[in-house]
């Protein structure tokens, strides 16, 4: 049976503390990430929606590189949006910034009335390089 361990960035913000979860968990090959949030060190959010979304891709990338792996490794993307249709513009420019080239990862994007004070969020699934 393939063993599980918690993966977690150098400098991890306070939720992960607050809510009792880990930041990704390592399963055989696969890195299994939880939804990454435009939060400040504190855990708190940052007010301008451009910031909380290059934030939350920077939490992304902070514990993408905890286990070894980059945006290039991604496969599966969840995204969590508050109100899609004024915040889809500024989401895909950072997307476009980050995802450059082919094939691109699957990715699914749900509007929800509730992200615990965020606007954002971004969860994913990657292939751990050998």
């Amino acid at each position: 049976m393939t063993q599980r361990s918690a993966v977690f960035p150098a400098n991890r913000h306070a939720l992960y503390e607050a809510h009792g979860y880990s930041a990704a968990i390592r399963s055989g090959d696969l890195l299994f990430v939880s939804g990454q949030v435009g939060s400040r060190a504190d855990g708190s959010p940052d007010p301008d929606f451009e910031t909380q979304v290059r934030l939350a891709f920077s939490n992304l990338s902070a514990t993408l590189a905890a286990a070894g792996c980059s945006f290039d490794d991604i496969v599966d993307v969840t995204t969590f949006h508050t109100a899609p249709e004024n915040q889809f513009p500024t989401i895909m420019q950072v997307k476009n910034e980050i995802f450059t080239a082919q094939p691109y990862p699957n990715w699914t994007a749900l509007g929800v009335t509730w992200l615990a004070g965020f606007d954002f969020e971004i969860k994913v699934i990657a292939r751990i390089p050998n």
